[in-house]
């Protein structure tokens, strides 16, 4: 039986969230996991996500309010212990130098290109995959 990844996906608009779902769907590539989401629409629902563990992945809206995602990606880095790894959604390309302050592992367009998307939470997860395997 395959391994199935449990990504939480954060943003306060409900179609962003369903847009990464539909993106993403149940497997971002033949060789990843499948997956199943975990929606948070508020930064309190993340914290506690992220307590109770088994999160493998997290996509993160960078334009979330009223906590956008890249403030609660550099929180998350700070405060979780053995984060698991972040996409962060950007709007603009000059965002970028801020999703590298923010300590993102990986970042896509919003909105959201689906080939991207898959391909950056797929490759996030064949690392946490290994790393967790050995």
């Amino acid at each position: 039986m395959q391994p199935t990844a449990t990504v939480l996906v954060y943003s306060d608009d409900a179609n962003t969230r369903e847009q990464v779902r539909l993106a993403v769907g149940r497997r971002p590539a033949a060789d990843a996991p499948s997956v199943e989401y975990l929606e948070c629409a508020t930064l309190p629902a993340v914290i506690a996500a992220l307590d109770a563990g088994g999160i493998d992945a997290c996509v993160l809206d960078g334009e979330a309010t009223p906590a956008g995602g890249m403030g609660v990606c550099r929180q998350i880095k700070d405060e979780i212990f053995d984060c698991p790894p972040v996409l962060l959604l950007i709007g603009r390309r000059q965002d970028a130098w801020l999703a590298t302050w923010s300590r993102a592992d990986a970042v896509t367009a919003h909105p959201v290109d689906p080939v991207a998307l898959a391909d950056g939470l797929a490759g996030l997860l064949r690392e946490r995959t290994a790393q967790h395997a050995g």
